[in-house]
């Protein structure tokens, strides 16, 4: 199997693998559906370039997530991200891999509505289930900086959905 055929059916492969995690995590950084499809797609495309520099140090899952955030934040440092209406209708989410029933939207919106830095590692550790370690790989900070990222949305998020959670 030449080189081009073996890069092309693992692309068909992880697609097929990856790309609903992918479109989650893009959304969820993103924020918007449409910009999300287009990181995953250019997360698939880098990855494809790549593939021969992939020196199977991290899963796979773990490098492509690494270079879908990337391509997140490439995203949103570009200037006309901050002119994007990036209300989120709860319709445009893509499916989720795992199902998962809630009463209502407000945990999502609770999510949604963190900071970036704390939003990337809910959705990487509790979204996609990376480990510590795997997060901090793939956004390229300490697993100390983590704990303590994760720490801080957990407290953000139970103060913000304590209401709604003694409702339920």
């Amino acid at each position: 199997m030449d080189r081009r055929t073996e890069r092309d059916f693992w692309l068909e492969q992880a697609m097929a693998q990856w790309e609903v995690p992918l479109l989650r995590t893009c959304y969820l950084l993103l924020r918007d559906t449409a910009l999300a499809e287009d990181a995953v797609q250019e997360t698939f495309v880098k990855a494809w370039r790549f593939y021969d520099g992939y020196r199977k140090e991290a899963s796979e899952k773990t490098w492509l997530m690494r270079i879908a955030v990337n391509t997140c934040r490439d995203l949103q440092r570009s200037k006309w991200f901050i002119h994007i209406d990036r209300r989120v209708n709860m319709d445009d989410l893509p499916e989720s891999a795992v199902p998962f029933e809630l009463p209502d939207d407000t945990v999502t919106n609770a999510i949604l509505s963190l900071p970036t830095a704390l939003r990337q590692v809910i959705t990487l550790r509790y979204f996609q289930s990376l480990t510590v370690q795997e997060v901090a790989e793939v956004l390229h900070i300490s697993r100390r900086t983590v704990h303590y990222r994760l720490d801080k949305a957990e407290r953000y998020l139970k103060s913000s959905l304590e209401e709604w959670y003694n409702d339920q």
